[in-house]
């Protein structure tokens, strides 16, 4: 049976038990701050489980992309080392929200595993919740009991809090759960230890395969669990282990889940699978991350420096650095498998199918860009272990190669015992975790828990038509982000747009009675909508009246409707191949992702520019419309790769043959609103994509106003000719000819000057030695100087010249190369551990010639006299 048609049986069984087969949430979490990625298949419906949100269906069933990297749920560093933990993974998943519970879900779960799936009985274990006195739970009895009408007791195992109570994270709903695993290993091995002496002890053939939590609490602050609202079932089965247990395989990466690309691999590195353990675990390595860095991409999230980006990167290069150190490939590698993986997966999750060029060049530029880097880091490495005194590589250095080159430790022990050193792992470990509290610190979200007021599920957005409604607050609480305490309010119902799609939350005003709350930020948090104040009302339990900041709205809609013109703009200059990548959209102006693989010329911009003005002087009426998404699709509205749509969407047109766009933003009732558009600026952001900024209306008149009057400036300045661009060329060709002029006449006087300065060597422990105060103009003639000097010197020689330009002090060491090599002297060691200090300044450069740059130029015969003791 192949992967796709397990997954194929999973969902069909369940459609048969009554279940609606929901898509996949995207695999980068935009509305929840307390994840990155989606980690477990609940994330999508845990506005569901809190009670925020009524579920359109009591039973669903689904297959979810997830990714686990970072915080509690990080498998990162077991991937490839075993055969069954991944970055990204399939979990194959049935809800029940406030309908079936334990008997049904463990029933079904059966029934699927052992009559579908045909799994022999005797090779199945279940653990239940053995209770926790500490926080006054008890036993799962009634999931005990369930159990023992299906398999025998003595293969019903107690588990304990740690391995069945399931929590999401520090906060949110939890409860016990019931697990499944199999025993993969060969009938002698079961004969010699009984199988429920190895489950959950980590042994890499009795594995777990599903997961039924009982969703009956939420986890406080304080650690406390309240009851959630309605009881509800949450499973989960890891799809890549499922695999595995029916093909009888004895890794996960034998399946044909992972073999397509373990065989592209091997074609494109010429080595095989199977032949050592480093070149296996690289293999393994390659054959996970593609797929993690292939998805997230194809949902929007690019590689980067910081936060979900961050994590990307990381991931991308491990797998770089794997085939790089141990399948001995220096080319880019990853992305030649996007195709492969695309294919295999265009029928379940399509967006990378439809994406690929664009996620292969993505993938192409990062690996080109890191392989450099690692070429740099070894440079570095190899020179820092050349310098040492000792044979003890400092743990702080193997962090640097590991945190600004890439290195992992284990690459770095292995050059450095090659050269004869030992590393220092406990500084390595000491440092690394050092980093991780500042980055702990730095993005540290601390969420009271919510003071609620009424149960009602959920706030209703009405601002769409209104900027100003009468309302009561639901619930409240304090937050405290990087030391900045906050409060979130929730209203039952709101004109306050929450930041979304790129557009910005609104601001506005609370008005409880007489007392004025400003709000300085909407969002949402899954499907619930915050507004955030600075401080609470006196009485929140009072009436309350919302009121938008109309004119910031109007100013914010007006960007949103320039980005649908824009956009369309962008597909008709520059080809169909432009899908948008990100925005930005807030009342100053519009920034604007998109595919596009060069630079826009001014050609293409100006054209671009005149077809958005033409669109805004048609004044074409700007209609919204809801309507079924499958409907919406037939239209040929575009989507967001990366965006959850429901059954349900909203479309904005601006002309059915221009502009159609699922959007969930505020726009202008019809294009001639937006007055005038122009462009701010263009450039790249990543491989692949390029950013353009904007303005509309009075911002584009003020830009407009300010660029008109720094040309009648520049005019009056040059006289106000009548082509005031060749008078400028004019005035620039003029001043590089000055220029070369007065670099002849400077390269004259110094090579007078220098010319006598040999008449003042002396001769230093054999070594012809200058130090001389120079009449310099700059720190550029002070080098020249000691350019001139090295054609007049005999080696060995050795200079320091100081300088006065404008009061700062510049200083150059110069060493002739027998030093450098025979005696070890180094220039740049000189200037930064010598120099620099004297002078309150700092410099570097090369082995034979350095520079420093400082604020005391009092002390220039220090400095000679400290560069001479050294010789």
């Amino acid at each position: 049976m192949t992967a796709a048609q397990i997954r194929q049986q999973f969902l069909d069984f369940f459609v048969s038990k009554g279940h609606h087969i929901v898509p996949s949430a995207p695999i980068v979490l935009k509305n929840d701050p307390t994840l990155m990625f989606t980690n477990a298949g609940m994330n999508q419906f845990k506005d569901i489980f809190l009670g925020n949100k009524q579920p359109q269906w009591t039973r669903v069933a689904d297959t979810q992309k997830c990714l686990r990297v970072s915080g509690k749920h990080n498998d990162l560093e077991e991937v490839g080392i075993d055969t069954y933990h991944h970055t990204m993974f399939e979990m194959l998943g049935n809800w029940s929200f406030g309908d079936y519970f334990k008997e049904e879900a463990i029933a079904w779960s059966w029934e699927l595993l052992t009559e579908v799936y045909k799994l022999p009985k005797d090779r199945l274990y279940v653990t239940v919740f053995e209770g926790s006195e500490a926080e006054n739970l008890p036993m799962d009895a009634e999931a005990f009991d369930f159990w023992k009408r299906h398999i025998a007791e003595d293969r019903i195992l107690l588990g304990n809090k740690k391995d069945n109570f399931w929590e999401m994270g520090e906060t949110g709903p939890c409860g016990p759960c019931t697990e499944i695993h199999v025993d993969c290993r060969t009938d002698a091995e079961r004969a010699a230890v009984p199988g429920k002496e190895l489950v959950n002890n980590d042994h890499p053939q009795v594995i777990e395969i599903w997961n039924n939590v009982f969703m009956q609490f939420n986890r406080m602050k304080d650690r406390s669990l309240v009851p959630l609202p309605a009881q509800h079932v949450d499973t989960g089965m890891g799809f890549e282990r499922l695999v595995r247990v029916i093909q009888g395989k004895q890794s996960n990466y034998d399946t044909d889940v992972f073999t397509p690309l373990i065989r592209a691999t091997e074609q494109l590195c010429g080595k095989k699978y199977g032949q050592t353990e480093k070149t296996d675990i690289a293999f393994r390595v390659i054959a996970d991350h593609i797929r993690a860095i292939s998805f997230t991409i194809a949902d929007g999230q690019l590689p980067a420096n910081t936060g979900a980006g961050y994590e990307i990167r990381k991931i991308l290069r491990r797998g770089v650095r794997y085939y790089n150190s141990f399948l001995d490939v220096t080319q880019p590698l990853l992305h030649e498998l996007v195709p492969v993986l695309a294919e295999e997966f265009k029928n379940v999750f399509p967006e990378l199918h439809q994406q690929t060029d664009f996620v292969k060049r993505i993938i192409f530029e990062e690996e080109t860009s890191f392989l450099r880097t690692l070429d740099s880091g070894l440079g570095r490495l190899e020179g820092i272990l050349a310098d040492s005194k000792d044979k003890t590589l400092a743990g702080a250095v193997a962090f640097e190669l590991f945190d600004t080159y890439g290195f992992p430790f284990d690459l770095t022990r292995l050059i450095a015992s090659e050269k004869g050193f030992t590393v220092d792992e406990a500084g390595f470990k000491s440092e690394l975790q050092k980093q991780k509290e500042r980055s702990r610190a730095a993005t540290k979200l601390d969420m009271g828990d919510w003071s609620v007021l009424d149960e009602q599920p959920s706030g209703v957005f009405v601002g769409y038509t209104e900027l100003a409604t009468d309302a009561k607050v639901l619930k409240y609480r304090q937050i405290t982000a990087k030391g900045k305490d906050q409060y979130q309010i929730v209203l039952d119902k709101t004109p306050f747009y929450a930041e979304s799609g790129g557009q910005v939350g609104d601001t506005g005003t609370l008005y409880f009675g007489d007392e004025a709350i400003a709000v300085t930020d909407t969002k949402k948090e899954n499907d619930l909508i915050v507004h955030f104040t600075d401080h609470l009302p006196a009485h929140p339990e009072a009436a309350v009246k919302a009121e938008v900041d109309a004119l910031k709205r109007r100013d914010i809609a007006r960007h949103h409707s320039a980005t649908h013109l824009l956009h369309a703009a962008l597909r008709q200059v520059l080809g169909t191949h432009v899908a948008q990548k990100g925005s930005l959209v807030n009342a100053e102006y519009l920034r604007f992702d998109f595919s596009h693989f060069a630079k826009v010329t001014d050609e293409e911009l100006a054209s671009i520019e005149a077809i958005v003005n033409e669109k805004i002087r048609e004044n074409i009426p700007v209609i919204i419309r809801e309507m079924p998404r499958d409907e919406a699709m037939k239209l040929g509205a575009m989507a967001l790769f990366g965006e959850k749509y429901g059954d349900t969407v909203r479309v904005v047109t601006i002309d059915p043959q221009y502009s159609l766009e699922l959007c969930g933003g505020t726009h202008v009732g019809h294009t001639g609103e937006l007055g005038l558009f122009k462009f701010l600026s263009e450039g790249a952001v990543a491989a692949g994509v390029r950013r353009v900024e904007a303005v509309t209306g009075a911002k584009a008149e003020a830009y407009v106003n300010e660029q008109i009057a720094q040309l009648k400036e520049i005019k009056a300045a040059i006289k106000n000719p009548k082509e005031p661009a060749k008078a400028v060329e004019t005035l620039v060709a003029e001043k590089s000819a000055l220029e070369k002029q007065l670099a002849a006449l400077e390269l004259k006087q110094v090579q007078q000057a220098a010319a006598s300065l040999p008449q003042q060597a002396e001769t230093v422990n054999g070594v012809q030695f200058i130090g001389a105060v120079v009449d310099a103009s700059s720190a550029d003639a002070v080098r020249l100087y000691a350019n001139v000097l090295k054609d007049l010197l005999t080696a060995p020689f050795a200079a320091v010249l100081c300088a006065n330009v404008g009061g700062k002090a510049q200083v150059t060491v110069l060493l002739s190369d027998d030093l450098v090599k025979d005696k070890g002297l180094n220039a740049q060691k000189i200037i930064k551990e010598q120099v620099a200090g004297l002078i309150k300044g700092g410099g570097g450069g090369q082995p034979s010639m350095a520079n420093a740059g400082g604020q005391d130029v009092s002390q220039f015969p220090t400095v000679i006299e400290k560069v001479k003791s050294i010789l």
